[in-house]
């Protein structure tokens, strides 16, 4: 689907969707749902004790626009923007593909 043809009411560059707050880049890794996706963003936690740092994971849900379906894959380096909620678990969308 071209970019002229999203008519996706939560796409933030075509729809009304206002974008907020926290902006994340991640790898996608799960696209079996529809419209959603399950980014991995890895992180580095300071252990004050031990003077080290410590690797950790989130796993965020993210809704995917219309104008996105085909480039968003397994794998693929995303950047999520934080919005309102869309659904239980869903307050990210995707807003660029970086690789």
């Amino acid at each position: 689907m071209t970019e002229k043809d999203c008519n996706d009411y939560r796409c933030p560059m075509h729809g009304g969707l206002k974008t907020r707050g926290a902006v994340k880049e991640g790898v996608v890794k799960n696209a079996k749902s529809k419209k959603t996706i399950v980014v991995e963003i890895p992180m580095l936690r300071r252990v004050a004790k031990y003077e080290r740092f410590e690797k950790r994971r989130s796993k965020i849900h993210a809704h995917v626009p219309e104008c996105l379906l085909g480039k968003v894959l397994v794998g693929s380096k995303v950047r999520i923007d934080e919005c309102r909620k869309l659904s239980k678990t869903k307050a990210f969308v995707v807003t660029k593909v970086l690789e």
